[in-house]
Formats: C-alpha cells, sequence, structure tokens
C-alpha cells in the first residue's frame, strides 16, 4: 500500500506542507511551472533551498503582486525590534485578518473563491479538493464567528496566496496519490497572534475548531505553529494519526518555516509501501486504554467489563498484577477503534474505581471477516466466517449455539455438533 506519512512535530502551516510535499516528487521545478501556470492572479510562487538545523529544505515563498505577506505574534521583544518578522509560516493562513500590514486584501466570500478555483487549469479533482479544504475553513468560521457559511468572507485565508498554497496541495497529493496518509499529533505553540479582531489565543480559534478530532498538544514552543489553513489541509487529507507505519520509504521532504527555533522549523514528509501482506488482511490502528486497579470485587469487575464492552469496544480483559505495597490487583485492557475511545474512557471511569487511565496507540494486523446467516430448522444461525491467507474458516457465533443448548436441553458441544449436521445436510 502506497503510504504517506507526515510528522507534525513543529506544526502544520499550508506553505511548509506544500514545501515538505514537493521534495517526494520526481521533478519539482516543473511542478513549480504548473503551479504558476495555473492561473492564480497576481501569483507567482518560488521555490528555494535553505538550512534548519543543519537540514537541508526547501521553503516557498508566494508572492501576490511581487510582495510576500507575513504575520505577527505577540511577542514583546520581537514586536519591538522586528515588527514584521514572521514567526512560523509566512502570510495569510488565517481569517484573522492582519489589517496592520502595509498593503491591502480583498475580502472574498465563499462563492467568490469556489468560482476562482473553478477557473483554474488544474484537473477537476484538485478543484474538488481545494474546495472542499475551503469549506472546513469556511465552516470553522462560522462557527467562531456566528455566521453562516454563506456570509463569510476571507481575508488572509482569501487571499491569492492562500489559494495557492492549498491548490498547490491539492496538486502534489493528486500527483503522489498516497492510498493512506497517517499524520503525527501536531504541535500547535502556545500564546497570542496579532489579528484585526485584537489579539487572539494559540491556537487561533478557527484553527481549535478544525483541530477538533485530530491529536494536538501546546508543546513548550511559543509562537503559532498551527494556522487554520494547515489544520484543514491535514483534517480533509489524514486518513489517520499516529506514528510512522512499518513501511519501505522510497523518498523524504522538508519543508522549512521562515523562523528559527532550537528545534529545526520543519515538516518532514515521507512515501513509500507499507510490507505487503496478503489480502485476506490488513493493518489498522486502534488505541489501548489501560488502567489498574486493586480496590473491586470480583462481581464489580465483571459487571464493569460488561458495560465497558457495551461501548463498542473491540476487547476488554483483566490481567492479575501485583501493585503497590504488595497488594494483589488487577489490569484492566481495553481495544477500541479511535472514534469510540472517548466514549469508553467515560465508562472505564463511570464502573471501575480507577483514578487515570493510560492510552496507547496500537497498530494491528486484522483477517477480513464477515457473519453470514443460515437459515435452519432450529432457527437462523450466525456464522462468523474468517478468511485465512491459504484457506477461509467459519465458525458458529456462541451465542446461537447457547440458545439452541437450552432450548433443547443440550450441552454446547452437542448443540454445535447438531448445528454443523444440519447445514452439512442442506449443502
Amino acid at each position: 500500500m502506497k503510504t504517506l506519512y507526515i510528522d507534525c512535530g513543529m506544526g502544520a502551516a499550508g506553505d511548509m506542507l506544500m514545501s515538505a510535499l514537493m521534495e517526494l516528487v520526481p521533478h519539482a521545478d516543473d511542478f513549480i511551472l504548473k503551479l504558476n501556470s495555473a492561473g492564480i492572479p497576481n501569483v507567482n510562487v518560488i521555490r528555494e533551498p535553505v538550512e534548519k538545523c543543519g537540514i537541508s529544505c526547501t521553503h516557498i515563498s508566494v508572492l501576490v503582486n511581487g510582495q510576500e505577506e507575513r504575520s505577527i505574534d505577540h511577542n514583546d521583544h520581537e514586536l519591538e525590534h522586528q515588527h514584521h518578522h514572521h514567526d512560523h509560516e509566512h502570510h495569510h493562513d488565517h481569517d484573522h485578518e492582519h489589517e496592520h500590514h502595509h498593503h491591502h486584501h480583498e475580502h472574498n466570500g465563499v462563492l467568490d473563491i469556489e468560482r476562482l478555483i473553478d477557473s483554474l487549469s488544474v484537473s477537476d479533482a484538485v478543484k474538488t479538493n481545494a474546495k472542499n479544504v475551503y469549506k472546513l475553513i469556511a465552516k470553522a468560521e462560522a462557527s467562531v464567528h456566528g455566521k453562516e457559511v454563506h456570509s463569510v468572507h476571507f481575508h488572509e485565508v482569501g487571499a491569492m496566496d492562500a489559494v495557492a498554497d492549498i491548490v498547490g496541495v491539492c496538486m502534489l497529493m493528486e500527483e503522489l496519490a498516497p492510498q493512506r496518509v497517517v499524520v503525527s499529533p501536531i504541535r500547535t505553540g502556545f500564546g497570542h497572534v496579532h489579528c484585526a479582531h485584537g489579539i487572539l489565543p494559540i491556537p487561533a480559534p478557527a484553527t481549535l475548531k478544525l483541530l477538533f478530532g485530530i491529536p494536538c498538544y501546546a508543546g513548550d514552543i511559543k509562537g503559532e505553529l498551527c494556522t487554520p489553513t494547515g489544520a484543514a489541509l491535514i483534517s480533509y487529507f489524514a486518513t489517520e494519526y499516529g506514528t510512522m507505519p512499518l513501511m519501505n520509504i522510497e523518498k523524504n521532504g522538508y519543508g522549512a518555516g521562515t523562523k528559527d527555533f532550537p528545534i529545526a522549523n520543519i515538516i518532514s514528509a515521507a512515501i513509500g509501501y507499507e510490507q505487503e501482506t496478503d489480502s485476506c488482511f490488513c493493518c489498522d490502528t486502534i488505541a489501548l486504554l489501560t488502567c489498574s486497579i486493586d480496590d473491586m470485587t470480583g462481581e464489580d469487575l465483571g459487571f464493569a467489563c460488561e458495560r465497558i464492552m457495551a461501548k463498542n469496544a473491540l476487547d476488554a480483559y483483566f490481567t492479575p498484577i501485583y501493585m503497590k505495597k504488595n497488594r494483589p490487583g488487577y489490569m484492566l485492557t481495553v481495544l477500541a477503534k479511535k472514534d469510540d475511545e472517548l466514549a469508553i474512557a467515560k465508562a472505564i471511569f463511570k464502573h471501575t474505581t480507577t483514578l487515570g487511565i493510560r492510552k496507547e496507540t496500537s497498530q494491528r494486523y486484522v483477517l477480513e471477516r464477515e457473519i453470514i446467516n443460515k437459515e435452519t430448522k432450529l432457527g437462523d444461525i450466525r456464522m462468523k466466517t474468517a478468511k485465512r491467507p491459504h484457506a477461509s474458516v467459519s465458525k458458529i457465533e456462541f451465542e446461537d449455539a447457547a440458545r439452541i443448548a437450552r432450548e433443547n436441553d443440550l450441552s454446547l458441544t452437542q448443540a454445535k455438533e447438531l448445528i454443523y449436521d444440519l447445514l452439512d445436510n442442506a449443502k
């Protein structure tokens, strides 16, 4: 499976993401020419090599009418000495319009942006993806400002430099064509950023909306590391979040931000192929939730496990352990899908006495499986079928076998034998 991994340990910003992905394509100069020929008004995209903490990187500058826009973080000594210096990514990446800049921005509505994108010399797929990214931003801005989506007007985000970043990333994703996009947790930075509405916290309100459901953390770097455009692009293209999967890397790239930190101010990206497996199984990512308990009875633990499984846990089990002061206890381990882990964590807190839950992200290989319903004279029987590398195996669902055993006063083994005989005779 062709897999793209993006490390956002220094945040997510449109120009940095485009810079990193550009290092993965075979002919970056040809791509720049193609982007500059797409028809974005008054825009010229420049690619230049830079160095961050000794690492050779690419930096993309988007010039609109020959000028590059920059944003300003609220940092007193930097405001005093470097009033127009940019913290992380240049120009435009907010709808929090930086009107204290020296040049004027046009205010574009959602329909204006869509009409512009539709007019570009790019594929229909790129147009669709770019418009969808803008819809994510518009939805976030509308929520923040208490407006309808159609009434949102973009300022920095709607400027031509932002269009170049979003369209550029969409074009690169089309060219790279990954089947799976894995993104690390995103460092957002902290502090405050200047905008037309005043001084706003980092992450900016729209950025925070766009980060819903995405693993993120502030980290220890003061400044805006994740912007609305970066968050929207990651949210749109990422298929999952976590550490780099097991893969054979074919190419990697580094996209640089403008400012220097003790940590290299880069987004890194790698593309390659995950190890091929038989088509009967695949690899996915799950959450592993664990906690230690030494003050619950067996009855209470059994009930807790039942209620946790009712929240769509993939599995839940106890392991005997020795805790502090040599007290015997149990380790509760719960496997959960990403969409269910929060509800499951709440259930653990509700039904156990634990004061904390440890969370890890884990990958697993899973056989393809399906439930097949079989009609018999004893009623419907569900068969769980799994495809193994060299054969398929089927198993009677326990609850159906148990029901027939109870109804016919049979042992569980006798009930299963009866069911298999009925199924064999029905062939």
